[in-house]
């Protein structure tokens, strides 16, 4: 790895991707963290892969500076675990979620998270994109796109996403969503 990545703008999908080439979301990283923990674990390399899901900015540093920067005990050294706590938490919590919930629950749970992430109600999303992101079908998206719209809840249009009720998503969700917020708020602030 040659970079560490720290969003300021924009998603980032850290997608697992099988040996057939199949992938499925791992986790979601926006302005709350970055990507490369692998870095601050000690590892030259990312057994993961990270994607733009809504596109934006980075802060981009180069390793070597990012671990001279990394003073053992230091304020950004504890920030960091801190992090990685969550991003574990997070990890947990979508195994749990995938196993027990439906797809219209992770969906709007994915949709708010993205939506906190970006900071504005419309942003471009592909029904294809979200369902690789969701390890569903595309079909299985574009129905509970369809409810989500008829209920009032989203807009959908030619990849353009927007969020109506954020309230009705919340509702909607499962509560993974409300669970990973109030933890990071907890560790994190």
């Amino acid at each position: 790895m040659t970079y560490v990545y720290f969003p300021t703008i924009g998603v980032c999908s850290v997608v697992s991707v099988t040996d057939d080439g199949k992938v499925v979301e791992a986790a979601t990283v926006g302005n709350e963290g970055m990507i490369g923990i692998p870095v601050i674990l000690g590892l030259d390399f990312n057994p993961s892969k990270a994607i733009s899901q809504v596109s934006g900015k980075a802060l981009r540093v180069r390793v070597p500076a990012f671990l001279q920067a990394l003073e053992p005990g230091g304020a950004l050294d504890r920030l960091l675990r801190r992090y990685i706590a969550y991003s574990l938490r997070y990890s947990y919590q979508g195994v749990a979620c995938n196993a027990l919930h439906s797809v219209e629950e992770r969906m709007c749970k994915w949709l708010l998270m993205t939506h906190d992430r970006v900071g504005e109600a419309e942003f471009v999303l592909t029904q294809e994109f979200l369902a690789e992101m969701l390890g569903v079908r595309r079909q299985s998206v574009t129905i509970v796109a369809g409810t989500l719209q008829a209920a009032g809840l989203i807009s959908y249009s030619r990849g353009h996403m927007k969020i109506i009720s954020r309230q009705g998503l919340k509702d909607a969700s499962c509560e993974c969503y409300e669970t990973l917020l109030s933890y990071y708020e907890r560790i994190m602030k």
